[in-house]
């Protein structure tokens, strides 16, 4: 309460956090929760799952059945509703959130991301594989089932073919880089081996103020890439892509320390002129 309460009255969300408090008041009033189990994140999340007050408004249910829906206390009231959120994102039970492949050397995937779908039909068609070579369609999955080719190292690093139910994970919370690690958690609990293809190391990570002057550079440079937030979404990948082409680096759309140096050095010869 006193996090949303902060919030509601201070920051650029404010009508959005003082929905979440009013949404708080009500559970309470409810008789879900108590005042004192309410202990989360700064934004107002809580339980074992961290919902925000709306959404277990919306999407939390008594599994155990003793009246309340208690997200905090009991296990099964909260793997029941996380379940039910997921149900709610389109999860299709039975099929795969998707799978590390290979693709073939040349192949461009500019303009490709995890909204932009296609066939498995159609990727078999341009040479990619599952990473052990073995045909994209096998078990549940037909050669009309729809999936997007995700890169979020560029085609030097682990390549996924995903489908909708990595996007119910990553309604959760809209983060690549989050849906990425509780899908593969999901497959390593099961027994499955790690990724197959190690991750670049040729060219380190950023930081978020590092990733914020990156999107500067871009946006200096005419593309249309939304915010300056350090957040690297698919517009922002293509326009690395295309930068690095123009500056003779590998395309690979990854916001690394390699295209940062570039865009440095490109300003500094400019200022010397």
């Amino acid at each position: 309460l006193q996090a949303l309460g902060t919030l509601s009255c201070e920051g650029r969300r404010q009508s959005y956090f003082r929905t979440e408090f009013f949404a708080t008041m009500r559970i309470l009033q409810r008789g879900d929760l108590t005042e004192d189990q309410l202990k989360g994140s700064w934004a107002g999340a809580f339980g074992h799952t961290q919902f925000m007050p709306s959404t277990y408004e919306r999407l939390a249910v008594d599994f155990d059945g003793d009246g309340r829906r208690d997200l905090v206390s009991s296990t099964a009231d909260a793997l029941a509703s996380t379940a039910n959120f997921l149900n709610k994102a389109g999860w299709q039970t039975g099929m795969p959130w998707g799978f590390e492949v290979k693709v073939p050397q040349g192949m461009s995937i500019d303009g490709e991301g995890r909204r932009s779908k296609k066939a498995l039909s159609s990727w078999s068609a341009r040479g990619v594989t599952r990473i052990d070579g073995s045909p994209l369609v096998q078990g549940a999955l037909s050669g009309s089932t729809s999936a997007g080719l995700m890169a979020p190292a560029g085609v030097n690093g682990p390549v996924f073919l995903v489908f909708k139910n990595f996007d119910a994970i990553y309604s959760y919370n809209a983060a690549e880089s989050y849906g990425l690690a509780i899908a593969h958690l999901s497959d390593r609990l099961k027994g499955a081996r790690p990724f197959a293809t190690s991750w670049p190391t040729d060219d380190p990570g950023t930081s978020r103020a590092e990733r914020r002057e990156i999107q500067q550079f871009l946006l200096n440079r005419g593309y249309d890439i939304g915010a300056v937030d350090g957040l690297i979404g698919d517009k922002t990948r293509v326009a690395i892509r295309q930068e690095q082409t123009r500056l003779g680096l590998n395309p690979t759309g990854r916001a690394g320390q390699q295209i940062l140096r570039a865009f440095r050095q490109e300003q500094a010869q400019k200022m010397m002129q």
